[in-house]
This record gives structure tokens, C-alpha cells and sequence, in this order.
């Protein structure tokens, strides 16, 4: 474990962008300045805080501070769970925590990089490029 030493890392999902700062602390998590214990829907809190379940006791020796823009609140907790996951292996350097959020579900490491079709022309507003005929 790094000592006195902050770590920066982010997450990305869709359109949103989450930057987690984390450092020796008491164990408080806050996103925007606001603690886990708000957030709402209830569902992404728990996706939250996954991470830091799977973390154990060393959740409880760390601050997290998250600020995340764009996206929605599902993308949003994504990309927060990605930033907290990364911080926590890079803070840590503990392989066997590398190994348990990957064997748990390799979205907490790994980015998932899928993005929304772009439209095509002339489909009114379709992405797919094809268009149904009326005339059959």
C-alpha cells in the first residue's frame, strides 16, 4: 500500500466521465460531494458499492472522492464503480484484489467501450442504414 499518496484515476461509460481520487482516510466515499449514503436509485448505489464490498477491510482505510459528469444515472454509476476499481488495485498494488474484481465481473476493470450508432442519412432518424419499403 502507497504511503501519504493520492491516486488519480477515471472511468468512462457511454457518455459519462467519472474521476475518483483516493487517499489514506477513514473510509468516507463521496460523489459530488455527496455521500454514497444518499445516492439514489437505490440499484446504483449497490452497483457502487460493489468495489469497495470486494475490497474488505481496506475500504475502510481509504477516501474516495468522485466527481462525475455527463451521461445518466445507470452510465454514471458505471463509470464510477470502473474509476473506484482501478483506484482501489493502483492504490493498493494487490494482485489478489486485482484477481478477485476481475473474477467477479471484469466491468469493474476493464472499460466497456461500446458507444450508440451513429444515424444514417435518409432514415429519419434511424441508425440502421436499411429502410423498410411500404409497397409489399
Amino acid at each position: 500500500m502507497k504511503k501519504d499518496t493520492n491516486v488519480q484515476v477515471s472511468g468512462r461509460r457511454k457518455s459519462a466521465i467519472a474521476r475518483a481520487t483516493i487517499g489514506k482516510g477513514t473510509g468516507i466515499v463521496k460523489i459530488n460531494n455527496i455521500p454514497l449514503s444518499l445516492v439514489e436509485p437505490k440499484y446504483n448505489r449497490m452497483k457502487i458499492e460493489e468495489p469497495l464490498l470486494l475490497a474488505g477491510d481496506l475500504a475502510q482505510k481509504i477516501n474516495v472522492q468522485i466527481s462525475v459528469l455527463g451521461g445518466g444515472p445507470s452510465g454514471q454509476a458505471d463509470a464510477i464503480r470502473l474509476a473506484i476499481a482501478r483506484g482501489l488495485v493502483e492504490y493498493s498494488n494487490d494482485e489478489t484484489l486485482r484477481a478477485t474484481l476481475l473474477n467477479y465481473d471484469r466491468q469493474l476493470l476493464v472499460a466497456d467501450v461500446r458507444r450508440r450508432e451513429m444515424r444514417k442519412p435518409n432514415t429519419r432518424g434511424k441508425a440502421r442504414s436499411k429502410r423498410q419499403k411500404s409497397y409489399r
